[in-house]
């Protein structure tokens, strides 16, 4: 049995939002990485899905500036992105190594 992760650190609804779509980019570009595709198919459906995303990423920051919240908590949002398997998921879109 794996051991519980850490629970996730208090966010905003905006800082969740703004994980959330932040996560979902990286994970589209995984998979259109070059480096990292197998097939042309999977990767045009991946570059399709990402204009969404990144329009949802855009308005996760909208609403953040748009309530006042001018600072982004950087360590406290690194935590919500550990949490969440973002390095590993991150670590597909750079290059493998050889």
């Amino acid at each position: 049995m794996l051991p519980e992760p850490p629970p996730l650190p208090a966010l905003t609804r905006a800082e969740g939002e703004l994980v959330d779509a932040y996560l979902a980019v990286v994970d589209l570009l995984g998979k259109i990485n070059p480096s990292r595709s197998t097939h042309t198919y999977g990767a045009l459906r991946a570059a399709q899905a990402l204009v969404g995303r990144a329009e949802a990423l855009r308005e996760a920051l909208a609403l953040m500036h748009a309530r006042g919240e001018s600072e982004v908590h950087a360590d406290t949002l690194a935590r919500a992105l550990r949490v969440l398997d973002g390095e590993r998921r991150a670590s597909r879109v750079t290059l493998p190594r050889t």
